[in-house]
C-alpha cells in the first residue's frame, strides 16, 4: 500500500523534473524552469499522497494566491487541477498587517488579493484569512469584513502566532455545531509557535479550553517534542460542545534548522535543494522545492513530515511559504 501511494504521488514531481533543462542542482541563466508550475506540481502531490493515506484529509496552501490561475492573473483561467486538490486557500494580511501590522491593508493590494480569493470560493475551495491587529475595533473589523466576503478568519494580535488573543473573549460566531468538513466552519485559530507555554500540557489545555472550529497547529512542541495522535484526538472537541478540525502546519517553501531533518553538516556542505537563508526569520531557508530530495523529506515515505502529521491524527495540513516561487523568479 505504501509502494503505491508513493507511487502515485511522485508521479507529480516527476512531470516537475521534466521542466528542467540542464544541472538541477543549479538555478540560473542556463536553466528554464516554470517556478509556478513547480509549486503546483508538489502541493498536488501532497495532495494525492494525503488522500490516498485518508481520502478527506484536507489540504490547505497559504499564500501564493497566483497559482489558482494558468497565467497567475486574477482574470485568468482558474488551474482546476491545482483548484481540485486542495480544500482552502490561506492568506495572511487581507484588511490589516500588509504594510505594518494593526495598520490597514491599502485598497488596491486588498482588492487585489480579494479577486483570486473569490476564484477560490467560486470553486468550492474555502478562504482563510489571518488578519494582523489588536486594536478592539480593528479586530472587529476584521471579522466583520471577512464574513461579509463569506471568508472565516483569525485577527492575530503577534505576527509570530504564540499565543490565544484575550479579545474577543469567545471565537467570532462561535456554536457548538459539529464540524466535521472544512465549509462547515465559522471560525480557526492559527497557534504554531507554543513557545509562551512552559509545558506541552500547558499548551494542550489551553487549546482544549477554547471553542474555535479550527485549530492550526505545529506538529511540534517548542520544534522538538513531536505531539501524539492521542494528544491531537483530545483537541477535536470544543469546549463549549460539538467537535472541530486540528489541521497541522507545514512549512515546504523553507527549511527550518530547529526541525528534526535538520542536518548539523549543511552549515559547511549544504545539500543541493538548500538555498539562502530569510534575512527576516533566521534560521528559515530557502529551498529549491522541485528537488526529489527535499520533497522526500516532505512527502512519500512513512519518515516523512507529512506522513508525521498523517500519523499523528491531524484532520489535515497547512502548507506555509507557498510563494517562494517569487523568490526564484526574482533570481
Amino acid at each position: 500500500m505504501q509502494s503505491s501511494n508513493v507511487g502515485r504521488a511522485l508521479i507529480i514531481v516527476v512531470l516537475a523534473l521534466t521542466l528542467e533543462c540542464g544541472d538541477d542542482s543549479n538555478v540560473g541563466p542556463t536553466v528554464t524552469r516554470d517556478y509556478r508550475q513547480d509549486m503546483r506540481n508538489f502541493v498536488l502531490g501532497i495532495s494525492t499522497y494525503a488522500k490516498d493515506l485518508r481520502s478527506n484529509f484536507v489540504v490547505i496552501p497559504q499564500n501564493g494566491q497566483e497559482l489558482l490561475t494558468t497565467n497567475g492573473e486574477e482574470n485568468g483561467t482558474p488551474a482546476w487541477s491545482y483548484l481540485n486538490a486542495i480544500d482552502g486557500v490561506g492568506r495572511e494580511d487581507l484588511f490589516y498587517g500588509f504594510d505594518n501590522d494593526d495598520v490597514s491593508t491599502p485598497t488596491p493590494e486588498r482588492n487585489y488579493m480579494i479577486a483570486y480569493l473569490d476564484i477560490a470560493e467560486s470553486n468550492g475551495v474555502e478562504a482563510l484569512v489571518t488578519d494582523y491587529c489588536w486594536t478592539r475595533f480593528f479586530v472587529d473589523e476584521s471579522y466583520t469584513q471577512n464574513a461579509a466576503k463569506g471568508y472565516i478568519s483569525f485577527a492575530a494580535d503577534h505576527r509570530e502566532l504564540d499565543d490565544i488573543p484575550p479579545y474577543p473573549a469567545t471565537p467570532y460566531d462561535v456554536n457548538t455545531s459539529h464540524i466535521t468538513m472544512l465549509e462547515e466552519a465559522r471560525n480557526f485559530l492559527y497557534l504554531i509557535n507554543a513557545d509562551g507555554y512552559g509545558s506541552k500540557e500547558d499548551c494542550l489545555d489551553a487549546i482544549q479550553d477554547t471553542d474555535y472550529d479550527v485549530v492550526i497547529m505545529d506538529l511540534f512542541f517548542h520544534g522538538t517534542v513531536q505531539f501524539n495522535s492521542t494528544e491531537i484526538s483530545a483537541l477535536k472537541s470544543k469546549s463549549g460542545g460539538g467537535s472541530r478540525l486540528i489541521i497541522g502546519y507545514m512549512s515546504i517553501g523553507e527549511a527550518e534548522d530547529y526541525r528534526y531533518y535538520w542536518q548539523s553538516e549543511w552549515a559547511i556542505d549544504p545539500p543541493s535543494w538548500l538555498a539562502e537563508e530569510n534575512p527576516d526569520w533566521p534560521g528559515n531557508y530557502k529551498v529549491r522545492y522541485w528537488e526529489e530530495d527535499w520533497q522526500n523529506i516532505i512527502l512519500g515515505n512513512n519518515a516523512s513530515y507529512l506522513k508525521k502529521i498523517i500519523d499523528s491524527d491531524f484532520d489535515g495540513v497547512y502548507l506555509d511559504i507557498i510563494d517562494a516561487f517569487e523568490y526564484f523568479e526574482d533570481q
